[in-house]
């Protein structure tokens, strides 16, 4: 029998589902919760119950948006002859923080993984191939991380616009460590990358 009323108990249950959380950690969390005004308490509720519906993703790069429009498809506040393929929306947000990079994006959403069921048809190769030529890209930086995925799907990129004409394509500069996530590399690390990205 739980030691805490059942309320709490699901409120730490809810809690533990968060990357990194354990059991002390939900509890701090939980009993930190509980010190919050009324007011405090409804504002979050009111955020984490509106996140799907004001946080969209955009139909023509898949970052996220607000219902006035992607901010990353501007297309006078960006260059299209430069288009960055990233895993996760997450990802763009890293690399927007090193302010070296001021092209275009496009979030594959995923990355291939045979054993996890996730092969080429959701990466959505072809809506990538249209926005390269509808833009008239010039450069595709293929920014994936470097890992055995992320290996393979640059690889898989590569080949699927090998068919288009004039195109460079191109990947970070493999300063970025062997079998690590952009979760754990400094802003500074990722700008030399980028621009030391080399011809893939």
């Amino acid at each position: 029998m739980s030691k805490f009323p059942a309320h709490l108990t699901s409120l730490l249950g809810f809690l533990r589902k968060w990357p990194g959380v354990g059991y002390k950690t939900a509890e701090r969390y939980a009993f930190h919760l509980l010190n919050w005004s009324e007011h405090e308490l409804d504002q979050l509720s009111n955020l984490i119950r509106d996140i799907k519906k004001k946080i969209l993703s955009c139909p023509d790069c898949h970052a996220f948006m607000e219902e006035s429009g992607c901010h990353f498809c501007n297309l006078s506040l960006r260059d299209p002859s430069m288009l960055c393929v990233i895993a996760s929306p997450k990802d763009l947000f890293a690399l927007e923080e090193t302010r070296a990079f001021k092209g275009i994006y496009y979030v594959l959403g995923s990355l291939l993984s045979p054993l996890q069921n996730r092969n080429p048809s959701l990466l959505g190769i072809d809506h990538l191939k249209e926005r390269i030529s509808r833009l008239h890209v010039q450069e595709v930086i293929i920014a994936l991380d470097s890992t055995l995925e992320g290996d393979a799907t640059a690889l898989y990129i590569k080949k699927e616009l090998d068919s288009l004409p004039l195109l460079k394509v191109s990947r970070l500069a493999f300063g970025l460590p062997m079998n690590s996530s952009f979760d754990f590399i400094d802003g500074g690390t990722l700008s030399k990358a980028l621009t030391g990205r080399q011809r893939l």
